[in-house]
Parts: structure tokens; C-alpha cells; sequence
């Protein structure tokens, strides 16, 4: 692997699962070790678009605490939409590989940041990432994470984006000292106002709908498991020269019964 590729790692806060404070996100930071994994340090940037907080300032410091020198915090207000400031970020960079997690664990959480991005930079977009495996001029050769613990080999164009989730190699700890004395470069960026979340309407969440069992393992072994284990149910259905309103009612009848609609 050629150790000059440039990376960018998005980061964002998360939010710890039983205290709720701010803290590193998991997902990114799993994107940020793949790509500490793949080249120097000196080599990848950290970019976080949002406010300049101290409670946000502490958890994108541990970030830099994995062994970076600086972060640049594109500062946006609550609010704007952040595509924009991250696409400019980006261009003045020129990253041959940009990696963030799949989504954020606040805000929106969408995991639709990297898929508009890489439409207004025209790059391509790999979900999934569970590894790295080469790098050449021009493209890349990745493992794609797959249900049941499955796995696919893609040769992708550069540059280009990658989401990161659980499948990917955990974060190292994250060092005190090192995360005091990295720099954030606060840069300004233009602000542009996120009409669409404007209209939206807001309420408290509730219990989700049953979604459909999907297994992810890490280990070889865990995925030879998943993979050989024999799928539950057995009772599918080949739908073939029927009509279209036909096919969507049996389709809708399945998801009922799963659970997924009501």
C-alpha cells in the first residue's frame, strides 16, 4: 500500500448510550483507526463541521488523542447544512480516500451525509467498509461487510467516500496527553441554512418496528459460523411472471408478518 494517500476522516460527537455525555463517536472512530491502519498520520486530516463548544471540544479531542497532530472544525451553527461546508473542506484538501462512520449517534443520524456529499463531489461511495486491503494510483481494493457475516471483495475509483460501522476493526484508546496538546484549527466556512430540516416536525421517539435479523461477526471463525448456519424459516417464495400488484401484496404481507409494518 502506498503510504502517501491522503485520508480524511469525518468526525462528529457522539453520545454515550447510558450517561449521555458527549464522547467520541464509535463508528467514527473505527473510520479514523482504518485509516491510522492504512497510512501515516501525517497523512490523514480530521474535519468536523459544527459548533465550537467546550463540551463538544472535549469529545473531538479524543480524536486527535489517537495519534494526530491537529483537527480543522469547520464552524457551523445549529441548524446549517453542513454538505456544503465539508464539499468545500474537502476540494481545498484533495483526500484520494475520505472514511466516517455510518452515521452519527445525535442529530438527524441519517447516514445520509456521506452518500449527499459524494453526490455533489461526484465520487464514488462504498457502505460497509470492514477493511482496506490495497492501494494503487488510481483505485483501491476494499472488504465490503455483508449480511450474515459474508464479505466482498470491490475495487473501487479514486477518490472516493467509505462508511464504517461494526464490521471494521475496533478504535485504539485514546491518550490524554497527546489529545491535549493536538491543535483545532477553527476554519470559516460559509454557512448555508438547512431549509428542508426547517418544515420538519419533531416529537419524542418511540418503540421501533421489528426489523429483519441481520448477523455481522469480525473473527474468520464467527463468519464461517454465520455463514454455514442454516438460514431460519425455509418458507421463502419465488415470485415470477406475476403482476405487479400481485407481487407488492406478497411483499407487504412478509413485512407484516416480520413485523416490519403494522
Amino acid at each position: 500500500m502506498q503510504r502517501e494517500v491522503r485520508f480524511a476522516a469525518l468526525v462528529s460527537v457522539g453520545r454515550h448510550p447510558i450517561t449521555g455525555r458527549a464522547r467520541r463517536a464509535e463508528y467514527d472512530a473505527r473510520a479514523v483507526e482504518l485509516a491510522l491502519s492504512s497510512t501515516d498520520a501525517a497523512q490523514v486530516s480530521l474535519i468536523h463541521a459544527g459548533e465550537d463548544a467546550s463540551e463538544s471540544l472535549g469529545a473531538l479531542r479524543s480524536y486527535i488523542g489517537m495519534g494526530l497532530a491537529s483537527l480543522d472544525l469547520l464552524r457551523q451553527p445549529p441548524g446549517a447544512d453542513v454538505v456544503p461546508a465539508l464539499e468545500a473542506r474537502l476540494r481545498e484538501l484533495a483526500p484520494q480516500v475520505v472514511l466516517c462512520g455510518a452515521r452519527s449517534e445525535t442529530g438527524e443520524a441519517s447516514g445520509m451525509l456521506p452518500f449527499l456529499l459524494a453526490e455533489r463531489l461526484g465520487w464514488p461511495v462504498v457502505s460497509g467498509l470492514a477493511a482496506i486491503e490495497s492501494i494503487d494510483a488510481d483505485s483501491m481494493t476494499v472488504l465490503q461487510a455483508l449480511p450474515r457475516g459474508q464479505r466482498r471483495r470491490l475495487k473501487v475509483r479514486l477518490p472516493a467516500i467509505a462508511t464504517v460501522d461494526a464490521a471494521a476493526k475496533s478504535a485504539r484508546q485514546s491518550a490524554l496527553g497527546p489529545a491535549r496538546r493536538g491543535a483545532i484549527r477553527l476554519i470559516e466556512e460559509a454557512v448555508v441554512e438547512d431549509t428542508a430540516a426547517a418544515t420538519w416536525s419533531v416529537a419524542p421517539a418511540r418503540k421501533r418496528p421489528k426489523r429483519l435479523k441481520i448477523i455481522k461477526a469480525a473473527s474468520a471463525r464467527d463468519r464461517f459460523k454465520a455463514a454455514a448456519a442454516k438460514a431460519e424459516g425455509g418458507g421463502g417464495q419465488v415470485i415470477s411472471g406475476v403482476p405487479a400488484d400481485a407481487a407488492a401484496q406478497v411483499v407487504l404481507k412478509l413485512l407484516r408478518e416480520e413485523g416490519v409494518l403494522r
